[in-house]
């Protein structure tokens, strides 16, 4: 992947490509290098799409290329639609220790279930590190492939989602129909 200090300043010679697509999540981004899906968000417009890749890869040659994604988009359009789900995604992400932890744990978590941000501290041995899980929840690069809307607050309520709750509730709805099948 993109070593540490690359990303920090922006993947500076990455090149990534991209491409658009109608969900039932709204609009949705997925973005690659040669290694893997680096970024996939949702949004209600291409133009806030683009500038939240641009944000996050402000130094990156950004190019969109449908038939290059199109493999990746389709996949994750067959998991939003309830169709099928896949967990195989390669992935070209960078993070931190404690964040790959984190999120590493989140891929275990079963389909249609979720956990408290303060279960997932616990399974990962910082019991009392659930903020920090919230925080890595909330920097998750990759919607969907790593289940960050898995993580709920311990209160029954949705927890934030970095895309908007009624996209994490919408999600969760689409996983639980998955889950029975």
């Amino acid at each position: 992947g993109m070593t540490p200090d690359k990303y920090r300043r922006g993947a500076i010679a990455a090149h990534i490509r991209y491409t658009y697509a109608d969900s039932p999540l709204g609009r949705m981004l997925v973005a690659a290098t040669d290694k893997g899906i680096c970024s996939i968000q949702f949004a209600d417009s291409d133009e806030e799409l683009e500038q939240g890749l641009k944000h996050e890869f402000p130094f990156a040659v950004r190019k969109r290329d449908d038939a290059f994604m199109r493999e990746w988009k389709e996949s994750l359009l067959a998991t939003l639609r309830g169709q099928k789900i896949n967990t195989a995604l390669p992935l070209d992400i960078q993070a931190t220790a404690f964040q790959r932890r984190v999120w590493s744990y989140l891929q275990s978590i079963p389909l249609g279930e979720t956990r408290s941000y303060a279960a997932v501290a616990k399974a990962i041995g910082k019991p009392t590190a659930y903020r920090a899980v919230a925080r890595a929840c909330a920097t998750n690069p990759v919607a969907v492939a790593i289940p960050c809307h898995r993580v709920v607050s311990s209160n029954g309520d949705g927890g934030g989602y970095r895309w908007g709750v009624g996209r994490k509730e919408k999600l969760l709805e689409i996983e639980q129909k998955l889950a029975r099948v």
